[in-house]
């Protein structure tokens, strides 16, 4: 089995033991044990701040140098831990791994994996430990994965060693039905759908970081969502199962980590829109809901707005700046004060009228939707930041979600 450990769970050297304690006694079950650790909370951002104290645009590739530290420290305590209840553990980096990845610093992805180091460590009877979150490209870089970059290196080696299950432990005792300290009524989901799962995780839900769900459903590797301080079972993330559609809507997502960007009257011409995210692409800047309005007749020109995180807005703008006067655009708007919620569920498929429940439920709250985007699973709306939480409690009452489900 693979294990993998969040910053919490591995913030302090009581808690180092705690993981180290539940490694040892899955192992003298007899299993053959994996485990991917982060970095201690709170340590990425320290050091990152770190390098933006030194500089305000720093390198990213000396940030994935800095970063890929904090894990790096967290495997080696922990390897430590193992051996001090009378285990074997023997630590793996990145690079001694071979989790080779792209060039892509700060948001690598992995390309390969060759798991004979940890095949061979097994063999021996020692419990492998792996720094999560990083990797090396083709040149010899360390790179890292992007934040929650750990869920996706515990799949990605799940996958490699062809492991039963990868347990991911964190905080939280599982995936629910919204955030619980945002409503109170939210319920811990038994079994959810990868494709429930990797949109739930794209729209805000921080359980699990998106990557790691699409590794898990191109290979096929069962997720165990579960809590590091007990030992109540979580929430399993599996494939498409008979009475998953049964649930029209399974969650609600609110994130309020993207802001707007509207390009202002650009010239509606074909090759516009390509130059514009085609300059974006080329500096690794992810964008998600995307919309051009209808061009006026008068003048021959249209607005083009779309959603990027907040954290790339610095590197956006410059883009932006730059591709502006190449398309005609008259100004660059940026808007911060926004959230994207968004409900979603199998059973959207074969029900109809969905969007429509949650367009109402929004209307009976007053809250005004600036924009829409859909898939056959989810629906999702821009709205005023501040009415983030109100339109989610609104939301999971309105369709019913504090009430148990019963599926299969």
């Amino acid at each position: 089995m693979v294990q993998k450990y969040g910053g919490t769970s591995v913030g302090s050297v009581d808690r180092i033991h705690n993981v180290a304690a539940r490694a040892v006694a899955a192992q003298a079950a007899g299993n053959e044990v994996v485990l991917i650790v982060s970095a201690m909370a709170g340590e990425t951002n320290r050091l990152l701040d770190l390098a933006r104290r030194v500089t305000e645009l720093p390198d990213r590739r000396e940030l994935d140098v800095i970063a890929a530290t904090g894990e790096q420290v967290s495997s080696a305590l922990v390897a430590m831990a193992i051996q001090s209840q009378g285990g074997k553990a023997r630590s793996f980096l990145g690079h001694q791994l071979k989790i080779r990845t792209d060039s892509a610093f700060t948001s690598a992805r992995i390309l390969a994996i060759d798991a004979e180091a940890l095949r061979q460590s097994l063999k021996h009877g020692s419990i492998a430990v792996v720094a999560g979150f990083q990797g090396v490209d083709d040149a010899g870089n360390i790179t890292t994965l992007g934040r929650g970059g750990s869920d996706t290196s515990a799949v990605a080696v799940a996958a490699a060693i062809r492991a039963d299950v990868c347990e991911i432990y964190t905080d939280v005792d599982g995936v629910y039905t919204a955030d619980p300290n945002v409503c109170p009524g939210a319920r811990k989901i038994e079994r959810i759908s990868y494709e429930e799962m990797l949109e739930l995780a794209a729209l805000g839900a921080k359980v699990l970081q998106r990557r790691s769900v699409e590794v898990a459903m191109k290979y096929g590797v069962p997720i165990h969502v579960r809590s590091s301080f007990s030992d109540a079972p979580g929430t399993w993330v599996v494939g498409e199962e008979a009475g998953l559609e049964s649930v029209v809507v399974t969650g609600v997502t609110s994130d309020k980590s993207e802001a707007r960007v509207m390009l202002v009257a650009v010239e509606d011409r074909p090759g516009v829109v390509a130059t514009i995210f085609g300059a974006l692409a080329a500096e690794n800047i992810s964008v998600d809901m995307i919309i051009q309005n209808a061009s006026s007749d008068a003048t021959g020109r249209t607005d083009v707005t779309f959603t990027a995180a907040k954290s790339e807005l610095d590197r956006v703008d410059k883009v932006v700046q730059a591709v502006a006067e190449q398309v005609g655009a008259r100004e660059v708007r940026f808007e911060r004060d926004i959230a994207k919620v968004s409900i979603v569920g199998l059973g959207m498929r074969s029900h109809a009228g969905v969007a429509a429940r949650m367009f109402d439920i929004l209307f009976r709250e007053g809250i005004n939707i600036q924009a829409i985007a859909t898939s056959e699973i989810k629906v999702s709306c821009i709205v005023a930041a501040k009415y983030a939480e109100l339109a989610v409690r609104a939301l999971h009452d309105g369709f019913g979600l504090d009430r148990p489900t019963t599926t299969g």
